[in-house]
């Protein structure tokens, strides 16, 4: 049961690293800030549909990260 929770663990947090790192920014740091009213008045188009499942995974695999983390230190005993 151990191993199985620590497997699954290390999947998902490979997963969540690699969903959180395909997540577009909100903004592009320093000219981002500069340039975030003009983008906004503008009407900046990018993919929302993209954006919205890799939102919703990311709220599900760290969900889904804790939950294993904790039932990993719970029958680690």
């Amino acid at each position: 049961m151990h191993t199985l929770l620590l497997v699954l663990l290390i999947i998902v947090s490979i997963a969540l690293i690699a969903v959180v790192l395909l997540q577009s920014g909100k903004s592009a740091g320093l000219s981002g800030a500069i340039s975030g009213g003009a983008e906004q008045l503008f009407g900046k188009q990018k993919a929302r549909g993209i954006d919205l499942v890799l939102h919703r995974l990311t709220v599900v695999l760290s969900v889904l990260f804790f939950v294993l983390t904790i039932a990993l230190s719970y029958f680690g005993l």
